[in-house]
């Protein structure tokens, strides 16, 4: 890891500290994730089935996950795991539904009625990934907003085990959160299956969810289609940005490190403190805690690339944090809420020594589907909006197209479109014929 002192940084330097790793192989990731969803598109099913035995050994006939699969795998798992589920889902549920928008109508001036009215997407794609760790935390971010939402389908993807079967935490929290369908299928080839409907799985109109690389790939293309899906948001590796004083506790900073390292080798985790002192401690505490935990091969190189970086004081690190635009921002500070007004450019904020990041993960009911990358400069964490439209209306009276038709009429003949000009003349004229 590497400890910095921002004072002391070019210009150059201070990018380079805050740069985001780079795949060097993205160019192949996207060819090869262009052919796989080519082979999908032209062989169906029988490509998905085979893509499933070559990429994740397991030999399968049928990918609908059945009512029995969901039964054996609640039998499987212990209460305690059912419980933690149900309780996470209970938390996700209460905050999503406080967040619904309302319908809008109102008369904006006589006889011109507008509305806003809110229609769910009719099919979505969720996928769950399942590779270096199954993630049944995002079966819950993803079917809780879509069943809230009123979505009428709600496709659930997730990766076979070698064995054939699905993730039993996976199968349980996908179908307690509300998916209609679940299906045995990862990686590219299930995006591709969404984004077209392949073989028994459902066409979506929008696919959702994080994975590596190539499923990354896959989104984009599929979104650059106009025969495909949109998808939720641009994603990178997960990374979390801490700002801490010398209130902080240096191991509970290491383990908010740690908890973000240990998703990819490509996961970026920056501490930003103006004591010299934590930025030790912290270091030490790296040291100690990454010994014990089990995700070696990825933490090996992730922790390699951890930087902390001791700044003149907080403002400095708020200025930089605005810069950054994390995906996660941690504040282990004496006041943590007084600097909350002044951030605008973070996926989600987690306040206070007792608010770690793994609590969002999991549970808090905040959504864990964040943009990264930087990409939290533009764009906000998954939400209930983003599995509906809002679709607007107009209804004018004829006094009201009388009063209002004008100005349509004048800024027509500004833009040079007369038949615009009109559409609006034409029903005036008739209204006033018929009047006198």
């Amino acid at each position: 890891m590497q400890t910095l002192v921002w004072q002391n940084l070019t210009a150059v330097a201070r990018r380079t500290a805050l740069a985001r790793p780079a795949s060097g192989d993205a160019k192949q990731v996207r060819a090869a994730a262009q052919t796989i969803i080519d082979d999908v598109q032209r062989d169906g099913e029988p490509a998905l089935l085979s893509l499933t035995a070559r990429f994740d050994r397991a030999l399968l006939t049928s990918l609908l996950v059945t009512d029995q699969e969901i039964c054996a795998a609640r039998a499987v798992l212990p209460a305690s795991a059912t419980a933690a589920i149900e309780r996470a889902i209970g938390n996700v549920m209460r905050f999503h539904a406080a967040t619904a928008s309302a319908p809008i109508a109102l008369e904006v001036e006589p006889g011109v009625h507008c509305e806003r009215v809110l229609r769910p997407l009719q099919s979505v794609g969720l996928y769950v990934p399942a590779g270096s760790a199954p993630l049944p935390s995002s079966a819950i971010m993803l079917a809780v907003p879509a069943t809230l939402a009123g979505c009428p389908q709600r496709i659930v993807c997730t990766p076979a085990r070698a064995d054939g079967t699905a993730d039993p935490a996976v199968l349980v929290a996908a179908s307690l959160a509300g998916a209609t369908a679940i299906f045995k299928l990862g990686g590219v080839q299930a995006i591709a299956a969404m984004a077209y409907g392949i073989g028994p799985v459902p066409k979506v109109v929008k696919v959702f969810g994080p994975g590596n690389a190539w499923v990354t790939a896959a989104k984009q293309i599929v979104a650059a289609d106009p025969a495909g899906a949109a998808i939720d948001m641009p994603a990178g590796p997960s990374e979390v940005l801490i700002i801490a004083d010398e209130t902080a506790r240096a191991d509970w900073v290491a383990a908010d490190l740690l908890a973000q390292a240990e998703h990819d080798p490509l996961s970026q985790a920056v501490l930003l403190t103006d004591s010299a002192p934590l930025i030790d401690a912290t270091r030490a505490a790296l040291l100690t805690q990454v010994r014990s935990l089990s995700r070696q091969n990825v933490l090996r190189e992730s922790v390699a690339a951890m930087r902390l970086i001791l700044v003149p004081d907080l403002d400095t690190a708020l200025r930089i944090c605005e810069d950054y635009a994390p995906e996660h921002l941690i504040i282990e500070t004496r006041e943590p809420r007084r600097w909350l007004a002044s951030i605008t450019t973070a996926g989600s904020v987690f306040l206070g020594h007792h608010t770690p990041e793994s609590i969002g993960d999991y549970c808090s009911g905040t959504n864990h589907v964040l943009p990264t990358y930087g990409y939290a400069r533009a764009y906000s964490g998954l939400g209930l909006p983003d599995f509906q439209r809002r679709m607007t209306v107009q209804e004018l009276t004829p006094a009201g197209l009388q009063s209002l038709g004008p100005i349509a009429v004048t800024l027509a003949h500004l833009e040079g479109l007369d038949a615009h000009a009109r559409a609006v003349t034409i029903r005036a004229d008739n209204d006033q014929r018929g009047t006198s």
